[in-house]
């Protein structure tokens, strides 16, 4: 009895719980054709956003989702036209259907600007971290967190921010926006400590400029001179300078002679 319990208790089991095998779902082959004209698609699109005409770039981008639904690339573009043209809530969508998509930091860190620009702080903050986590190595995501904290009103989250962004790239323009905060905090003593490292950091860049030009005089003059000498290699190759030697001196067998010229008798010519 309890055999057969134990049978049917694996039956049911087999019928009902096991996990099936997923079918693999094998994508058709898209066609020349149908490739052909999604890159015109996005050679439309794409130029018509660089020469600011936004209803034809939208009518392409909207044309590609049309044939294909989970295009991240096309939404996260068709994002950037909304936020250009200040459509902030098809901008938002548009950035997050991209995400679902496809989990892109670029398309987060849209999202977050888009969030900061309509005053959504803590939702920026949120998305800033999140693209922070895939892509920790963009000065812009530090800088764009900092906008939101110092908005909301963590002024050591946003110091802390600009610290990382300074040291993925020594640039005297974050110095100057921790130099603000610390401003507007009324932080005597760390807005003198910041002042000073602005001062250093504006003198490192002159001599590493300064660096970069004589490098690159010093480099020309170099590569002019090697121009010279291979150009003169050049002219020896084709023409040769030699020795030149009189004929009289040269021997016989180096003598350039000529055939001696047979002078052909007339014929029928009278002798006198």
């Amino acid at each position: 009895m309890i055999a057969i319990l134990l049978i049917f208790i694996f039956v049911v089991y087999l019928v009902f719980l096991f996990p099936m095998e997923p079918k693999k779902v094998v994508e058709e082959e898209k066609s020349p054709k149908y490739k052909a004209q999604m890159k015109k698609l996005w050679q439309v699109a794409q130029t018509s956003m660089k020469e600011r005409k936004p209803f034809r770039a939208e009518k392409a981008l909207l044309t590609i989702l049309k044939f294909d639904e989970k295009n991240a690339a096309a939404y996260n573009r068709l994002g950037i036209l909304y936020a250009k043209g200040q459509k902030y809530d098809e901008a938002v969508e548009c950035f997050e259907i991209a995400q679902s998509l496809d989990s892109n930091p670029a398309s987060i860190h849209n999202a977050g600007l888009i969030y900061l620009e309509t005053g959504a702080y803590e939702k920026a903050a949120m998305a800033f971290n999140q693209a922070i986590e895939l892509e920790g190595d963009v000065p812009a995501r530090y800088i764009a967190l900092a906008k939101a904290e110092e908005k909301l009103g963590n002024t050591r989250k946003a110091i802390e921010a600009l610290e990382n962004a300074f040291e993925l790239d020594p640039n005297v323009a974050t110095l100057r926006q921790i130099l603000a905060i610390y401003e507007d905090a009324g932080d005597a003593e760390a807005t003198a400590a910041t002042a000073a490292r602005i001062e250093a950091q504006i003198i490192k860049d002159n001599e590493a400029k300064k660096k970069r030009a004589k490098a690159k005089a010093t480099s020309g003059k170099v590569s002019t001179r090697k121009r010279l000498s291979v150009g003169s290699r050049r002219i020896a190759r084709v023409s040769p300078v030699s020795k030149k030697t009189d004929s009289t001196k040269r021997p016989a067998s180096a003598r350039i002679t000529t055939s001696p010229k047979i002078i052909k008798p007339h014929v029928g010519r009278k002798r006198i």
